[in-house]
């Protein structure tokens, strides 16, 4: 069974896809974890820089720390 990685609180990175190059990069907060849709786990987060919030999969997601650890913030 497929779970959810991140937990709603949880700081995360977001990644865009090609075809999200609208949604700005950067770091956000999970505020509700939403239903699995086509195997991928998706949540709602909000972004901690201008506050708006949108719905993301979970492979465009990176836990908070992943981007500081490897110095690409």
């Amino acid at each position: 069974m497929i779970r959810h990685k991140f937990s709603v609180g949880q700081s995360v990175e977001f990644m865009p896809g090609r075809l999200d190059h609208h949604i700005p990069r950067g770091s956000y907060t999970i505020v509700r974890q939403l239903p699995i849709e086509q195997q991928d786990c998706q949540y709602r987060v909000k972004n901690d820089r201008d506050g708006h919030e949108r719905i993301v999969r979970e492979s465009q997601l990176a836990a908070g720390d992943a981007f500081r650890d490897r110095g690409l913030r």
